[in-house]
């Protein structure tokens, strides 16, 4: 089918890709956009796999401080000076500094999560599946597929992203490797939190971020 300049215009416009790539994912999928937008991301996420072997020691250290009750510091690494100091590779950085502070993870991903942990879910999800009357072996069973939310709760990179939770922290993180053509590296995170551990009226100041992200 024939691929209008308007159709071309609108996906470049939702993916940043450029003009000759939007038009071959479009012949591709036959126009439909969505497709496109998913086999764009499918190239991408491929360009990025290339890419993150190569060394990111440059980058950002920035921080977010919310109403002055959560603050985050965050680094971010990049292959060069010159890509750090974009203001999308800066954009980028900022909104993981706010992810950290509205969604607190503990972790950056799955790998770093102690197998204490990791055991300790496990049999808390096992008794949760038992007391639900699921024999031992089905209880095994589920616990795979439940782990699924526990480490996207705990790991950021796992964590829907706040501003679109259609993606991941990973598939954003992905998508800008592809777009920038560098590879980029979440490399540590720290969230303070007034008056964390000690005992204080209930308030939940990570919904507030994340309800204010939404907007």
């Amino acid at each position: 089918m024939a691929i209008s300049a308007q159709l071309i215009k609108e996906l470049r416009e939702k993916t940043g890709a450029g003009m000759m790539d939007c038009k071959k994912v479009l012949v591709e999928t036959d126009g439909n956009i969505d497709k496109a937008i998913d086999l764009l991301r499918e190239k991408g996420l491929a360009s990025a796999e290339k890419k993150a072997s190569r060394i990111a020691s440059e980058g950002l250290v920035a921080s977010y401080i919310h109403s002055g009750r959560i603050g985050v510091l965050v680094e971010v690494n990049s292959e060069t000076d010159f890509v750090a100091k974009t203001d999308e590779f800066k954009d980028f950085v900022k909104d993981i500094a706010m992810q950290v502070a509205a969604s607190n993870p503990e972790y950056l991903c799955e790998e770093d999560v102690p197998q204490e942990a990791i055991d300790k879910e496990k049999e808390v999800l096992i008794q949760q599946a038992l007391n639900e009357g699921k024999p031992q072996n089905i209880a095994e069973k589920m616990v795979e597929g439940r782990m699924h939310k526990f480490y996207e709760r705990v790991c950021l990179l796992d964590q829907p992203f706040i501003k679109d939770p259609s993606i991941t922290v990973n598939d954003l993180l992905k998508d800008k490797i592809a777009k920038i053509g560098e590879n980029i590296k979440i490399r540590r995170f720290v969230r303070y939190e007034v008056g964390e551990g000690l005992e204080k009226r209930e308030e939940d100041f990570a919904a507030e971020v994340a309800k204010q992200m939404g907007k």
